[in-house]
């Protein structure tokens, strides 16, 4: 049996104010806002946001509990399991660093090891973001 073939579609965070992350990511990387709708199960007022190919679900919902401070910081966060954050590629990180710089955001962590180089981000609500470095294959 062979897996059919898979693409990234979208991920997902949990925030305590939907249009204030909204805002955020409009604001701070780029995305705009795709569509809404709301899940009585869960009972969370939801938007997808979209930049190109790439989406985040961000999900508000009622009664929800705030992220642990833990959560908040690279290095403590991978020793809770779960998920850990998103990953985006971008050319280059000081370039992506600057521009962050100006939207005055919440940067968590640089990282510049031989093994790459690449910088965590907080959006509104504390979820981590990195930014990898895109690397050139040595020939």
């Amino acid at each position: 049996m062979t897996i059919p073939e898979l693409s990234f579609h979208h991920c997902g965070v949990s925030v305590p104010d939907l249009e204030q992350a909204i805002a955020w990511y409009k604001r701070v990387l780029g995305f705009q806002l795709e569509r809404r709708f709301y899940i009585n199960e869960a009972k969370a007022e939801v938007a997808m946001i979209r930049r190109g190919p790439l989406r985040f679900e961000i999900f508000e919902v009622h009664g929800a509990h705030l992220l642990p401070e833990g959560r908040r910081h690279p290095l403590h966060d991978i020793r809770t399991h779960g998920n850990k954050h998103i990953a985006f590629e971008v050319h280059a990180v000081d370039e992506l660093l600057s521009c962050l710089r100006q939207q005055n955001a919440d940067i968590a962590k640089v990282v510049n090891e031989p093994f790459g180089k690449s910088c965590f981000v907080r959006d509104c609500a504390g979820n981590l973001i990195e930014f990898v470095e895109r690397t050139l294959s040595k020939k």
